[in-house]
Parts: structure tokens; C-alpha cells; sequence
């Protein structure tokens, strides 16, 4: 299976590491960045990571910032991405069998590095579970298309299709 990784400069230290454990275990990682612990703007990362899984339905991602929360919104802007935030184990599995999570968010100042680990090791672990869940996912999609504007709008405008 192929992961597609990406941190900004808060969450390097933990995706270097996952990222080698994954590689390990014979994932097929792709890193977006950063690679360094220099600053750098997440948004440019996170897009990139999200826009790779959306592009390819078999691939999974994981983002890593300080807390979680900028990595989530961003991926979250990319139709057909749904990227959870995970803190514990629970959250993590969860995410992938009640909301079939195709990203995995984690907060790289608020979770160590066992922790991270053990979390990435449930979501992969977990397997979406269909059923109800389908229905909300439809309702979720239904919602996307509902809020995606055609690109004849210009930015700014308060028309509304």
C-alpha cells in the first residue's frame, strides 16, 4: 500500500520516524516535506498530501503539524478527503471504520512518539465498517457537492450557484 506523508517543521521529527517504520514494515512511502526544522507553511504541504490521495483511491496519507488542527483543515478542503485527527488509539480506529478516514492527522507536540506510532498502527489496523456509515458518507458527499462553486466565480464574488 502506498502512504503519502507530509509535516511542517513541528511534526518533522515524528514523520521521519514514522516515516522509516513505515518503509520498514514494506509501505511504500511518499514524503511531501518538509525536510528540516526550519519554519515552513503547512497549507503548501498539507494540499499536496491531500490532493495525492484524492487523486489515487488506494493510497492512504498521514499529516503531522503541532497540534493537528491546521493539517486537518487544509487536507479537509480537497474534495473526497476525509482526514481525522487522531490523539489516541480509539480516535484512530474509529475514524477509518465509522468514517472511512483516508488521512490520518496527528498532533506531533501533543502525542510522543510511542504514542504516534501505536496510533498509526490502530488506523492502519482498522477497516471501514459500510453499512450505516455508507449512508453518512453519501450525506457527507452530498454536502461537498453542495458547497463546491464552479471556477467561472471569481474569487471574492458573493454570487452564489
Amino acid at each position: 500500500m502506498k502512504i503519502f506523508i507530509g509535516s511542517d517543521h513541528a511534526g518533522y521529527e515524528l514523520k521521519e520516524r514514522i516515516r522509516v517504520q513505515l518503509a520498514g514494515n514494506g509501505y511504500e512511502v511518499e514524503d511531501y516535506g518538509t525536510s528540516t526544522t526550519e519554519s515552513c507553511d503547512y497549507p503548501l504541504i498539507g494540499v499536496k498530501v491531500a490532493e495525492a490521495v484524492a487523486a489515487d483511491h488506494a493510497t492512504l496519507g498521514i499529516l503531522i503539524c503541532g497540534t493537528g488542527v491546521g493539517m486537518s483543515i487544509v487536507a479537509n478542503k480537497v474534495p473526497g478527503i476525509r482526514a481525522a485527527l487522531a490523539y489516541n488509539n480509539y480516535v484512530a480506529q474509529y475514524s477509518r471504520e465509522h468514517n472511512n478516514a483516508n488521512i490520518l492527522v496527528l498532533p506531533g507536540r501533543v502525542v510522543g512518539t510511542d504514542m504516534a506510532m501505536a496510533i498509526v498502527r490502530a488506523w492502519l489496523g482498522a477497516r471501514f465498517a459500510g453499512g450505516r456509515h455508507q449512508r453518512r458518507l453519501d450525506q457527507i458527499e452530498e454536502i461537498e457537492r453542495k458547497f463546491s462553486y464552479p471556477e467561472t466565480i471569481p474569487a471574492g464574488s458573493q454570487e452564489m450557484p
